[in-house]
């Protein structure tokens, strides 16, 4: 073998060193943490870049009603990957994950059954978030999908500090008029208008709640779309009001990116 040629094997190989080394060192970091809510014991997961320097916004991110699982994580894991800290909170306690609609249903409704204590449980996530080393706890968000959507409703209505916040066909509860003066994040909510569980009279009621309350909200309704439609599982649950919409689901991930854009730029 000629000088040149070894030259040229050592180089290529010294460059996929390169690209390997600092794929090592730039990746995305995740870390379950425990916390309570009193005696209840609740895990939730972090996931952040760590090839960015300081502190960045933080997101929250709240689970479907089938519980903190893999879906939820993997959005944690893409806003990550978009620049932010985020955080998937638990809703319902430590392993309660299931594919049952049953099951979820009554978790579900047991944490929505009294609004201050569904409030309280969201509000112990942002805590979490914020006090992340790497989090500017000046900026922040929260998303959330079904039951999230709702829990992040939830959250804005009850007057967190945060600066906005984005339901993915969630069932969208309309604020009450004794939460309208609370209402001080901004609001954007995507929604499917084929979705059986959130019916025309229950947006019609979201929406003159968010009018009379005088909030910052955007609506995003995506014809012809069941509920789930940002889960590419949705099929898997054997349910036929859930259907996953490639289309809706990337024009709704690029509407929270543009939402973010505008709610940090200050």
């Amino acid at each position: 073998m000629s000088i040149q040629p070894l030259r040229s094997i050592l180089l290529s190989l010294a460059s996929v060193a390169l690209i390997f080394s600092g794929q090592a060192i730039a990746e995305i970091q995740t870390q379950v943490i425990n916390y309570h809510d009193g005696d209840n014991p609740l895990q939730g997961y972090f996931s952040w870049d760590d090839s960015i320097e300081g502190k960045r916004p933080g997101v929250l991110v709240v689970h479907e009603w089938w519980g903190l699982n893999d879906y939820a994580r993997q959005r944690t894991r893409m806003l990550a990957e978009l620049g932010y800290v985020a955080f998937a909170v638990d809703m319902y306690g430590k392993d309660q994950v299931t594919k049952h609609p049953e099951q979820a249903n009554a978790w579900m409704s047991k944490i929505t059954e009294n609004v201050d204590n569904w409030q309280h449980r969201a509000d112990l996530g942002l805590q979490q978030l914020k006090a992340h080393k790497l989090v500017n706890a000046d900026k922040t968000a929260a998303i959330g999908y079904c039951f999230g959507g709702a829990t992040v409703l939830q959250l804005a209505y009850s007057g967190a500090n945060i600066d906005g916040v984005v339901s993915f066909h969630g069932s969208l509860p309309a604020a009450t008029e004794s939460q309208y003066p609370n209402i001080n994040a901004k609001i954007l909510a995507a929604h499917g208008n084929a979705d059986p569980f959130t019916p025309p009279e229950k947006v019609t009621a979201f929406m003159n709640s968010m009018e009379a309350a005088d909030a910052d909200w955007q609506l995003l309704s995506f014809g012809g779309v069941k509920h789930s439609f940002t889960n590419p599982g949705s099929a898997s649950y054997g349910l036929d009001a859930l259907a996953y919409d490639a289309d809706a689901d990337r024009r709704s991930w690029q509407a929270m990116q543009n939402f973010f854009a505008e709610i940090f730029s200050d």
